[in-house]
């Protein structure tokens, strides 16, 4: 990922790292093909038979390599369009992560800004706690990016068995923190879980238990479960 983000973001990044990446692969299998439409005064996105309320994260502007979060829109600002990216900035404001606080980023410093601009829209998905985002060109030189706000689409639970793949993939996605992944990820889920030293013990639903391990760099060591039939 772009080393040029603040560590603070970085971090807030990671605790989605893992759940993020699976409700994406969630909602890219649950969305039907075919062309799309949006009328952002009633929030609505309508993709193939598809019609889902959504809200407006931000929109990327290819030509210049930057980003506007949906809240500092002024054609946008102050709607319920954009109340899910407001809250982003709120989280950002009180936390002091100046990524989610500043109206427009400009991205074209970035080794690949195109990426930079998915990471800011993975990480307020995360933030405003959305079964994922979805991205659109909205003209030649920009691209808009949407936030499901509907009980239509599916959110992926936790499974044990998948786990330790989620977590590895997870850790990868920034390679900043694994602890911050891997205890982001059972925060999502609502899953007890202590660190003991080296490594983050969690009480899985239903029995049972799962240790990750850490290794001297900080990397995931292993993970292992033991699952209650």
């Amino acid at each position: 990922m772009p080393s040029d983000f603040s560590d603070s973001f970085l971090r807030e990044t990671e605790r989605h790292a893992a759940w993020g990446a699976v409700q994406l692969e969630t909602l890219t299998a649950f969305l039907p093909e075919g062309p799309w439409t949006a009328d952002l005064e009633a929030c609505r996105y309508r993709q193939g038979d598809l019609e889902l309320r959504v809200g407006v994260l931000g929109t990327y502007d290819t030509s210049e390599g930057s980003w506007m979060w949906g809240w500092a829109n002024p054609g946008l600002r102050g709607t319920e369009v954009v109340s899910l990216a407001a809250t982003v900035e709120r989280y950002g404001r009180a936390r002091g992560i100046t990524e989610l606080t500043e109206e427009v980023l400009d991205l074209s410093g970035f080794p690949d800004p195109r990426r930079a601009a998915e990471t800011l829209a993975f990480t307020g998905m995360g933030v405003a706690g959305a079964p994922g985002y979805i991205g659109a060109p909205a003209g030649p030189a920009t691209q808009v990016y949407f936030l499901p706000d509907d009980p239509q689409v599916p959110r992926a639970g936790l499974d044990a068995v998948a786990l330790p793949r989620t977590l590895l993939t997870g850790a990868q996605l920034i390679g900043h923190s694994a602890q911050h992944v891997v205890s982001g990820y059972f925060d999502h889920h609502g899953v007890p879980h202590r660190t003991e030293g080296d490594r983050i013990v969690a009480e899985l639903p239903g029995g049972g238990a799962v240790e990750v391990t850490f290794d001297a760099a900080g990397r995931i060591a292993g993970v292992e479960a033991g699952i209650v039939p």
